[in-house]
């Protein structure tokens, strides 16, 4: 279980590499991947005349400041598997944008079209997280963009170890943009540091005009704010100068970006920003085969 947010269980996360897509690579064997946090183990006593399953006659009160070092050591790890994937990522090239959200937010249509927007002039490859199901990766794969999923069962959030071993699936080449849409959930991804270039936060107006304020510590770890389904602004009450006042209070001068993945509203200035974070394609490919 998770100390931070009490998610995970004992169960691993499965990580899916779906085919039918050109890769050099051919993976002959299951993997079964082991998502390990430290210190988890917990051994609760259901006392029968407890309703709630204590024995209060054996259970043990741990004291708070308990659970906080135990946090401490998970995020510690976390971060230590974030670093090592950046540096990964770095040595090849590879641009990763960590895309959040709450359930509904729309950042699955927004990277459809995305990719069918951005071209070829790079390779672009996608992974996907989503407790269960692999509806988002066969929507993403129909784009003919490469995919993996990541299915994290009762987990809401994606880890550095999780990205680590779907890197490993993936194999992106030298130079590519890596796009890595989080579990649809806007707490638990703020903590956890994949080893991402940078965290993009997407949200609709249809969440309401306080959505920041509820969410801070997601809205202060966001490189960049993108308001979704602005098509839909006659229709709903939302202030979205007001919104922007709300993020600026919370991360002063983070780029906020009103966009419609359905009309490509604001899409351009989207793309200018991936661009901006962009080495060119030729540059990556040499930073990365120069020996170290």
């Amino acid at each position: 279980m998770c100390a931070t947010c009490g998610c995970g269980g004992d169960s691993a996360a499965v990580i899916t590499v779906l085919h039918d897509q050109p890769h050099e690579h051919e993976h002959h064997h299951e993997h079964e991947h082991h998502h390990e946090h430290d210190d988890h183990g917990h051994d609760h006593h259901h006392g029968p005349d407890d309703p709630h399953g204590h024995d209060h006659g054996d259970h043990v009160h741990v004291p708070v400041t308990e659970t906080v070092t135990l946090e401490q050591k998970v995020l510690a790890k976390n971060d230590r598997l974030a670093q090592h994937n950046r540096e990964r990522l770095r040595r090849s090239g590879i641009v990763a944008l960590n895309i959040t959200s709450s359930p509904g937010a729309g950042k699955t249509t927004l990277l459809e079209r995305t990719l069918g927007d951005l071209g070829s002039d790079r390779p672009v490859a996608v992974i996907e997280g989503d407790q269960e199901t692999l509806l988002d990766a066969e929507r993403i794969r129909a784009t003919g963009c490469r995919v993996v999923q990541i299915n994290t069962g009762s987990g809401c959030h994606l880890d550095a170890e999780m990205l680590r071993h779907a890197l490993d699936e993936l194999d992106p080449e030298p130079g590519t943009l890596l796009f890595i849409e989080n579990v649809g959930n806007l707490v638990c991804p703020a903590l956890f540091d994949l080893g991402e270039l940078a965290k993009v936060v997407v949200f609709s107006v249809t969440e309401g005009t306080d959505k920041p304020l509820k969410y801070p510590h997601m809205f202060a770890a966001a490189e960049l704010v993108i308001i979704n389904k602005m098509d839909l602004l006659p229709f709903v009450d939302f202030d979205l100068e007001r919104c922007a006042e709300y993020a600026h209070s919370i991360n002063p001068g983070v780029p906020i970006m009103p966009v419609s993945a359905i009309t490509g509203e604001g899409l351009p200035r989207w793309y200018g920003w991936i661009s901006g974070h962009m080495s060119p394609p030729s540059a990556s490919l040499e930073e990365a085969t120069t020996p170290a």
